[in-house]
């Protein structure tokens, strides 16, 4: 009984090639155990020795030989071949395992990815197509299954990145007793119908507008700052105008006489009188005796604006009172002395 409890693990490769395997450690510790099996059926088989052992650790643990027929007897014997250890017929066909599809070619229509490949020559109606798919927003790969040798899905976003791989799987019961499938055919990379070498060449593209976009979103907010910051300025200058101040203007007056006003005027020789009249204006005469008669002439004038700059403040005073006397009663009036201005209008006048 204990010849039956032997577990072996059967392939056949597309029905052309045969693989029989055991645990040699394991069920046969102390000797090296031989192969031998035949497809012939009948009371006259003809065994034939393993033509190919596979070996794990110098012991023979498997047989790899040419399939020939539907029928398998299989026997294990100890290494001279005087007793038989294990033995077991089986049906070869019941545990096939298909190639890889070959000529895989994908068609796109809008949303939709047809996947076929060309049909096996034998066992076609025991086989199914599996198409497996992913993008890189998929946690696993996402499966469909049809009949061979074409499968179809719907719902791919052309904006993504797909991998795709697909095989071969043996129908079970029906056909196989062991649920065989074939190895993956190689995994190829889709864009919305276009081949890709890889999906990380959608992950860099990605990355290179993602990378340009912030780029652009910051020089764009400096920009905006920098037009703010100039408007701000011009905001600023017109509603609070800077004060100058007097010490750049009147260098000599806080170096040379620490800021004394009436010193500075005194030995200040250089000064120019400058008058700007925006009118032409008649000279009035300023004599002690012809006063009365100027201020009459001047009365009769039309109010007009006059910028009269005095220097020199070690000249007459009186000629100058009788000056500003002469233009007081008439309009607004704006005198420079020495760097100061006299607004007069009408009985007063205000110095700045």
């Amino acid at each position: 009984g204990w010849k039956d409890a032997i577990s072996t693990t059967i392939i056949n490769f597309n029905n052309e090639k045969m693989q029989i395997t055991w645990a040699a450690r394991e069920l046969f510790p102390s000797e090296n155990v031989s192969f031998s099996y035949t497809f012939t059926e009948g009371k006259n088989k003809v065994w034939k020795p393993c033509p190919t052992y596979l070996l794990d650790q110098d012991y023979n643990s498997g047989c790899l030989f040419k399939t020939e027929g539907p029928t398998l007897a299989i026997s294990i014997r100890n290494s001279n071949g005087s007793e038989e250890l294990f033995s077991k017929t089986l049906k070869s066909d019941f545990y096939i395992k298909p190639n890889q599809p070959q000529n895989v070619t994908f068609f796109w229509k809008a949303d939709t990815v047809t996947v076929s490949c060309n049909k096996p020559e034998r066992g076609a109606k025991c086989l199914t197509l599996e198409l497996q798919y992913k993008s890189k927003f998929d946690k696993g790969w996402q499966s469909r299954t049809s009949k061979c040798c074409s499968v179809g899905e719907q719902g791919f976003d052309p904006r993504k990145c797909y991998s795709f791989r697909v095989r071969l799987k043996r129908l079970v019961p029906y056909c196989n007793v062991v649920n065989y499938s074939s190895d993956w055919a190689a995994e190829t990379f889709w864009m919305n119908g276009t081949l890709l070498d890889s999906c990380d060449d959608d992950i860099k593209s990605h990355s290179t507008v993602t990378v340009l976009s912030c780029l652009l979103a910051v020089l764009l907010v400096m920009l905006i700052l920098l037009i703010l910051l100039c408007k701000w300025q011009r905001l600023q200058k017109s509603v609070m105008p800077a004060i100058p101040d007097p010490k750049y203007i009147f260098a000599d007056l806080f170096s040379d006489h620490n800021g004394n006003f009436q010193e500075w005027i005194d030995k200040t020789d250089h000064a120019v009188v400058q008058t700007k009249l925006e009118y032409e204006e008649p000279e009035c005469i300023i004599e002690a005796e012809s006063h009365q008669e100027d201020e009459k002439n001047c009365d009769k004038q039309e109010p007009q604006e006059k910028i009269f700059d005095f220097s020199g403040a070690a000249e007459n005073n009186d000629s100058k009172a009788a000056e500003i006397a002469c233009l007081m009663p008439t309009s607004n009036t704006i005198a420079s002395f020495a760097g100061f201005q006299i607004l007069m209008n009408d009985d007063m006048y205000v110095m700045l």
